[in-house]
């Protein structure tokens, strides 16, 4: 012990800790360890440790050594096995390397890093593009910059981890509001002293129920209230709105929203998040987002594949038609089955299915792993409402046939788990 501290004044903790009585870490896990080693127990297959063997088309791959349909990886356009894609990656891999070991500020950015903030002004027609090294940074960087101490943010109390986690690295006062509830969230700002900063932060469509916010309205609101609006359209890019540029393009707020943010790792299909903005000085977030800053940049061939992607994207409306054709069709399959579903209808590329608790979801989820369909098991606290969910996540490239066999093993996994 070092001179100039006598005992008495040492914490209680510092003190018990002399005699071996260390507090452990992980004891706050102990709950969860139980309930994966129950599941475990009854027999059931860890629903989150598959490895998938062999990947081999967006849509199957060779999971436990059994070909099996792929419904929950997010992969709405199936670009990640697009030709166009893999050769522009391919070829930024021998003309660049691996990696850039280094941050953007610094020796990180390469000519593929600004093709690719071109492809997204591009894309969503707006003057500035900032990539981020995944989408749960994007949400982490801009949020906690544009709103520090001292400011509010204003969030749907569904919103994502990244976006919760965003607010309380920015140290802003959180003042969230009930789900998709537009009264509620003008209420809320309506209290917020005058002249403090606001920001409202909502997402085009909500990863786990699939559902789209009523954004039309709720920029509305926020405006009329001084806020700026950040919109996530990470589970939308690719696929809502006459372009893909998601829920606010396809409800005509586009031009009232201050930040979109998004991901490469759904529609674009491959790693990575973005922002994209009109505002005049967005340009200096690259000097202050510490998220930015501090942090590896991407390999150039991961630039190079989301370029070439979302300029495929740009033209991808057969594509989109035939997304929407197999998202109709498997909803109303699952809801004629008597399956009871997250949304009446419907809304977006997820489709999911309530479970009457986490055993039964667990139970169901290998059962339909048995059949030969990969899906999301979702649980509490990750779910709203404590619900356990069954998370389909359809592509561009699954078949008719596929979305019909798929339902098929719906039916018979569900009977024999007794479901339905």
């Amino acid at each position: 012990m070092s001179e100039g501290i006598s005992q008495p004044d040492r914490p209680q903790e510092m003190q018990g800790a002399d005699h071996g009585a260390h507090a452990d870490l992980f004891s706050k896990f102990d709950p969860l360890i139980q309930q994966r080693e129950q599941l475990l127990a009854a027999g059931i297959e860890d629903p989150f440790s598959l490895v998938m063997e062999k990947v081999i088309s967006p849509t199957r791959a060779i999971c436990n050594g059994r070909d099996t349909i792929l419904l929950g990886t997010y992969n709405y356009m199936g670009m990640t096995f697009d030709p166009d894609v893999i050769d522009a990656g391919v070829n930024a891999l021998r003309d660049f390397g691996t990696g850039t070991t280094g941050s953007r500020v610094l020796n990180g950015t390469y000519q593929g890093h600004r093709d690719c903030e071109d492809a997204l002004k591009e894309f969503y027609g707006m003057d500035h593009a900032m990539v981020f090294s995944t989408g749960y940074q994007a949400n982490l960087g801009i949020i906690s910059t544009i709103a520090g101490k001292g400011d509010y943010v204003v969030l749907d109390i569904d919103s994502h981890a990244s976006i919760w986690d965003g607010c309380a690295m920015g140290k802003a006062e959180i003042v969230p509001f009930k789900h998709n509830d537009i009264e509620a969230m003008e209420k809320r700002l309506k209290r917020i002293p005058e002249g403090a900063g606001k920001l409202v932060v909502l997402e085009g469509v909500y990863s786990m129920l699939g559902d789209v916010a009523p954004l039309k309205e709720m920029v509305r609101v926020a405006k009329e209230n001084g806020a700026m609006v950040l919109v996530d359209e990470a589970h939308s890019m690719g696929f809502i709105g006459e372009n893909g540029r998601g829920v606010a393009e396809e409800q005509g707020v586009m031009d009232d929203v201050d930040f979109v943010i998004g991901t490469f790792s759904k529609s674009v299909g491959t790693v990575g998040g973005f922002c994209v903005s009109n505002h005049p000085k967005f340009e200096i977030m690259r000097l202050v987002c510490r998220p930015y800053v501090f942090t590896a940049s991407l390999p150039p061939s991961v630039m190079a594949t989301a370029a070439t992607s979302i300029r495929k994207l740009m033209h991808g409306s057969n594509k989109r038609a035939h997304l929407w054709e197999n998202s109709r069709t498997l909803h109303g399959g699952l809801k004629a089955l008597g399956f009871a579903l997250g949304t009446d209808t419907p809304q977006s590329a997820i489709i999911a299915v309530i479970m009457p608790d986490l055993e039964r979801g667990a139970m169901m989820w290998e059962a339909l792993l048995t059949e030969g369909l990969y899906v999301n098991l979702a649980r509490p606290p990750a779910t709203p409402a404590n619900m356990t969910l069954l998370r389909c996540s359809l592509c561009a490239e699954h078949s008719e046939e596929e979305v019909q066999t798929i339902l098929g093993m719906f039916e018979r996994a569900g009977k024999a788990v007794g479901i339905i």
